[in-house]
């Protein structure tokens, strides 16, 4: 009887994943519609009233950046520096979390977020409800990893949730070698040739080489409506890349466009515009 529920206590927590995972996965219905440093259209970007209106909004899942600190924590901030959204300059990299903690990251979007702060990791995926996602995406090179495994492995049954996303090929790579079990996605944009050839880069089968050199599970793609279209989408699916994202659309045409191309998201700095877009 005692290694009947020992079995059970083992692989209860593979259920947890496996359901949060079915729950949350695209399907006939539509899209992932994922808010873009949480409903930032209207909160000030990568806080924790981003985050929670995000859910009001209806969100499927958010997505946040994050870096390290001087003192080694993972906090929430897209810029290397911190001028842009809290009014005073400091290099993340170099400063400890409590003088980052100190900071107004509200103001800059209104006077009714002077009480926002720099959030942790931590404090983001605790704003995560049963059965949404959270696209983590990492600012840095390969080192925020090993930390942010620590971060993961406190998380309990909220491990389910995360998506990590990165544009640094080799960042992505060491997440795949050290949380095997967390979704990765290498994330591009594209250039177009200043020749005027009409030619983009990355193309489809460049783009494929990089995921599976970097053996990421899929790919965020930046919304271009000139290149991510229906052969570009089969050209990917050809090499093996089934599974990807676009990022940031607010506009719901496009939106509507990106559904139609198979996309199993839709990143949005406005989530209940682009639900409503999308029939949701």
């Amino acid at each position: 009887m005692k290694s009947r529920h020992a079995a059970v206590a083992a692989i209860a927590p593979l259920l947890t994943a496996l359901i949060a995972s079915l729950v949350t996965m695209p399907s006939s219905h539509g899209q992932i519609v994922t808010a873009h440093r949480g409903a930032s259209h209207d909160a000030p970007e990568n806080t924790l009233a981003a985050f929670r209106l995000a859910w009001e909004q209806g969100a499927d899942a958010i997505e946040g950046d994050f870096r390290l600190t001087a003192d080694g924590a993972v906090v929430c901030m897209h810029d290397a520096d911190t001028h842009r959204t809290c009014g005073t300059s400091h290099v993340v990299a170099a400063t400890p979390l409590a003088t980052l903690r100190a900071l107004d990251a509200g103001t800059w979007k209104s006077p009714d977020f002077a009480a926002e702060r720099c959030p942790t990791f931590a404090e983001v995926l605790a704003t995560v409800p049963p059965g949404r996602r959270f696209f983590v995406e990492l600012k840095t090179g390969p080192e925020i990893v090993p930390v942010l495994r620590r971060e993961i492995e406190s998380a309990g049954a909220l491990r389910a949730s995360l998506v990590v996303i990165a544009f640094d090929e080799r960042t992505v790579a060491a997440c795949k070698r050290e949380l095997p079990a967390i979704p990765v996605h290498w994330l591009t944009g594209f250039k177009e040739d200043p020749k005027g050839s009409g030619r983009w880069t990355p193309t489809a089968a460049e783009v494929a080489a990089t995921v599976r050199r970097s053996g990421a599970d899929g790919v965020g793609l930046r919304g271009e409506r000139r290149v991510v279209d229906r052969a570009f989408v089969a050209a990917l699916a050809a090499a093996g890349v089934r599974e990807f994202h676009v990022w940031t659309v607010d506009d719901p045409d496009d939106a509507r466009f990106f559904a139609e191309a198979g996309a199993m998201g839709i990143t949005t700095n406005r989530p209940a515009l682009i639900r409503a877009a999308l029939g949701r």
